[in-house]
């Protein structure tokens, strides 16, 4: 097991994560609650799919000074001047960039706000942190690491063959991924040109708890349970590498505090199912579970594809294994049923996450 706390504590002691009300970033914030003694800044513009509740309920069950280590800083990194003055509070060892806009068919009905958020977003977080950086003191510049966290999709679509590495030429096919490539190649400048100590990490689609309730896996376990139809779309043979959310954790901080400066690397889950594969394993999951008159899975229906759809994502991560010894520890069986016990003990957050951002599972992301 990993000791999280001989990693953080003796080096990043101000920790600010970006994005840390989100679904990974509330992840990460939770692990280093739990974990380590660093104060952890949390910047974050609370937006629909922001939500404090699993970091509060961490705060809560660990009570005493970790009142006092988690500091939200609600701020919205298109605001320069608010950005500069949440790193200037915060006075970082260590920054770890999750903010983003991330879902590929909200990007396809408004793109605007994905180039704002992700490219624009990360230009002033980069500017505001290389400020602080040439600032602090040489022993402080030596420790001193920002770490972007990014997707695989900035890599386009694969064949039947192949896998990701981090040698994969930039190809992204969506205005959510042309964002994200954006970001990555800004941070990287900003490396050279600037001399920021970075490191960089592509992960492969993220499940499970307190997931907002966009993403497929928990779409499908809503809509089954609710008796709605479920949406697969085109032929359900687009194929995805899935990684748990604590296992991409684990990859966060390691890479964060031991990857070399400068260096990518990519983190996927050894899960590649098919989309068809993931919808029918909660179906039959779900009968177990959750049992109606039919199997769940006669509520499949197969809906217009996703413009510019990629086909199959899968990620080689030897660089991060080899380099760090990172391994992950959900098989994804064993994870998404992890996932589905979770989401059936917890509709009440459901309710409350729907009514607070007025999303209920309508399609999104259609050309026509």
């Amino acid at each position: 097991m990993i000791n999280f706390s001989s990693l953080i504590d003796k080096s990043f002691r101000r920790i600010l994560v970006t994005g840390g009300a989100g679904f990974i970033g509330g992840a990460v914030v939770r692990r280093l609650l739990r974990s380590t003694n660093a104060e952890i800044f949390n910047l974050d513009k609370c937006s629909y799919a922001s939500d404090l509740t699993s970091i509060n309920n961490v705060i809560k069950d660990l009570g005493g000074s970790t009142y006092k280590r988690h500091k939200l800083l609600k701020v919205d990194l298109l605001k320069a001047s608010e950005v500069q003055e949440a790193v200037l509070q915060s006075d970082p060892d260590l920054v770890l960039h999750l903010a983003a806009e991330s879902h590929v068919d909200r990007s396809i009905d408004s793109p605007a706000l994905f180039l704002q958020s992700n490219v624009i977003g990360t230009f002033n977080l980069l500017q505001a942190v290389r400020d602080h950086f040439e600032k602090l003191d040489q022993d402080r510049q030596d420790i001193f690491r920002f770490h972007h966290i990014s997707t695989d999709e900035v890599f386009g679509s694969l064949g039947k063959n192949g896998k990701f590495s981090e040698d994969t030429p930039y190809d992204p096919r969506s205005p959510y991924s042309a964002s994200k490539a954006s970001s990555d190649h800004l941070v990287n400048a900003w490396h050279h040109t600037y001399g920021l100590p970075i490191v960089l990490t592509n992960c492969s689609n993220n499940y499970g708890p307190w997931q907002f309730p966009e993403k497929l896996i928990p779409v499908v376990i809503l809509k089954a349970i609710n008796s709605e139809s479920i949406p697969l779309y085109g032929d359900g043979g687009n194929v995805r590498d899935w990684l748990y959310v604590d296992d991409h954790v684990d990859a966060l901080i390691l890479a964060a505090t031991r990857g070399r400066l400068g260096q990518s690397y990519c983190v996927g889950g050894f899960g590649e199912r098919t989309n068809k594969q993931v919808v029918e394993t909660i179906c039959n999951l779900l009968d177990k579970k959750f049992p109606q008159r039919e199997p769940h899975a006669l509520l499949i229906k197969y809906v217009q594809d996703r413009p510019g759809h990629d086909q199959r994502y899968a990620i080689d991560s030897k660089r991060i294994i080899s380099e760090l010894g990172w391994q992950p520890n959900y098989k994804f069986e064993y994870g998404l049923e992890k996932t589905v016990d979770w989401y059936l003990d917890n509709l009440e957050w459901i309710k409350y996450i729907r009514k607070n951002s007025r999303y209920y599972g309508e399609r999104i992301g259609l050309t026509n």
